[in-house]
């Protein structure tokens, strides 16, 4: 058997781990760990207790930062707003000093970039690099224009990186009756993703938990009730290769050197899905791209 053929047997033997309570990824001690939550600026009950479970989590596995995948705050963005749909439930996490890196959603005033603790550094897209060997790609898919595009493109083949990670809040792949896959969107990214090499990819606006199975060899995880719900909304189909749709949740992320380990917990703290996926040698994605 291929190695190609091996690693999608990793993948998908690993669909029905049992639930386990809070964080139970192996914290390998050279790995970066971090934690997703995506469509969480609400300011109710069901994003405290996200946080509260967030939090939980850090105690067995020490996440250095946050990825926030847009609609970041709903509705009113005054400075108190920005204390009870932010700095209010996620204060245990901001006193130790994790941060936290947003994109901008569809419901979130382009001037967050300007937020200090969004840690944007003014720009509505932007990369950074937090460990050697990883680099994450924050895009802005509200305005996907060719300035953009070009700078995608510019950032992913100069990376030099062995994981390439993007974030965003609209998904090119979702099984959400709501919203869906963005077709559109698709065109735009998925040929770039294919030709520099991207490995996975984060988004959130539709309501519920999706992993979606391989797209050409990329990884993809939609993630986004952190605070708001739309139960029922997966419409099952071949995308799915597990998915939760009736209650709130976050992620938790470990990349090591060839592995990505992944557990997306419920705010009641149970295990809704984990797992780990191989890292595919850059032969492997294009033959899965049919490059």
């Amino acid at each position: 058997m291929s190695r190609l053929l091996v690693s999608l047997a990793v993948v998908f033997s690993l669909s029905s781990v049992a639930a386990r309570d809070l964080a139970s990824l192996p914290t390998l001690p050279d790995s970066l760990k971090f934690a997703v939550i995506g469509d969480s600026g609400t300011g109710s009950s069901p994003q405290y207790r996200v946080a509260e479970k967030l939090a939980a989590s850090r105690g067995t596995f020490p996440f250095e930062f946050a990825l926030m995948l847009g609609d970041n705050l709903y509705g009113r963005e005054s400075e108190r707003d920005f204390q009870n749909k932010f700095e209010k439930p996620y204060k245990p996490l901001l006193d130790a000093k994790v941060k936290f890196y947003a994109a901008l959603g569809n419901h979130d005033d382009s001037n967050q970039r300007f937020y200090k603790l969004f840690n944007m550094g003014g720009k509505s897209y932007y990369s950074f690099k937090p460990k050697d060997g990883v680099r994450i790609f924050a895009l802005d898919t509200n305005y996907m224009d060719k300035t953009q595009l070009d700078w995608l493109e510019k950032e992913l083949a100069a990376s030099g990186s062995d994981w390439k990670i993007a974030f965003f809040h609209h998904p090119i792949y979702s099984s959400g009756g709501r919203h869906g896959s963005d077709l559109e969107l698709r065109a735009q990214l998925e040929p770039i993703f294919l030709e520099h090499g991207v490995d996975a990819v984060f988004a959130g606006h539709d309501h519920f938990y999706e992993r979606i199975k391989p797209q050409k060899g990329i990884y993809y995880f939609l993630s986004g009730a952190a605070a708001k719900l739309r139960s029922g909304d997966v419409t099952r189909s071949e995308l799915t290769a597990k998915s939760f749709d009736t209650g709130y949740h976050f992620m938790l992320v470990e990349v090591a050197k060839d592995a990505l380990h992944f557990q997306a917990i419920s705010d009641e703290g149970t295990t809704v899905d984990s797992g780990v996926l191989p890292r595919l040698s850059d032969e492997d994605k294009k033959r899965l791209a049919g490059l």
